[in-house]
Parts: structure tokens; C-alpha cells; sequence
């Protein structure tokens, strides 16, 4: 299982990458694997206005459905429509390809309240 240092994370297992005035966000590879095979991704609007750990969609598996969390408030500004056709793209590459949106968020203190690398590992003994 990979868990990547340049990485923010989220508790309900979405990480976001800081690039330039956005943040692009997807599940992690931890996710994935307990999800089993995704199946459907319903993604938000472009213009959707997001709120921090509200839900912005939901990710369709084998096993189960889930909420998609959006990491940060703000508004999506993309989203990867490639996983509307391909959504097992996110199994085979949850931190590249698998993207799911991308977000310009309103307020940058909100990342204080995501998880690092290492406490994300914490998170994760406890399951």
C-alpha cells in the first residue's frame, strides 16, 4: 500500500495535491483496495460550490458505495471525466490517472486540519 510524502490526507481516505491556486483530490491506494473493484464514480458539477469533509459525490465498488468527501471548501474548477468511462482507473492508479476532482478552495487554513503522511499512517494501525 502506498502512502506518498507530497500528499495531504483526509480521514475519511481522500488526498489532495497542492497545485498552484488549486488542489487536485483523489482516494488513496488504502481506499481503493477496501473498496474492491469501482465500478461508478458520480462526480460534482464544475461550479459546484464544496464544502470541507461534506460530501461532493460518490464512488461505486463491488462491495460497496461510498460518499466522496470533499477535502477542502471552495468551488471545482475540473473534474476527470475519464473515470465516468473508466472508473477502474482509479484501482490501477489512485494517485496519478485516478484523480477524481479539482478544487480552488476558499480558505487555505483549512489545510491545517488535514492529516500528513505520517499521521495518516497512525490513522490507519487503528483500523
Amino acid at each position: 500500500m502506498e502512502i506518498r510524502e507530497d500528499l495531504k490526507y483526509t480521514r475519511e481516505h481522500e488526498w489532495i495535491k497542492i497545485e498552484g491556486e488549486q488542489v487536485i483530490m483523489g482516494i488513496t491506494d488504502y481506499a481503493q483496495g477496501e473498496l474492491g473493484d469501482v465500478v461508478f464514480v458520480e462526480l460534482p458539477k464544475i461550479g459546484n460550490k464544496v464544502e470541507q469533509f461534506k460530501p461532493l459525490g460518490t464512488i461505486e465498488a463491488v462491495k460497496a458505495v461510498s460518499d466522496l468527501f470533499a477535502p477542502l471548501s471552495g468551488e471545482v474548477v475540473e473534474v476527470n471525466t475519464r473515470i465516468e468511462t473508466e472508473p477502474s482507473i482509479i484501482n490501477q492508479d489512485p494517485y496519478g490517472e485516478g484523480w477524481i476532482v479539482k478544487i480552488k478552495p476558499e480558505n487555505t487554513k483549512e489545510l491545517d486540519s488535514l492529516l500528513s503522511k505520517e499521521e495518516y499512517e497512525k490513522l490507519l494501525e487503528q483500523h
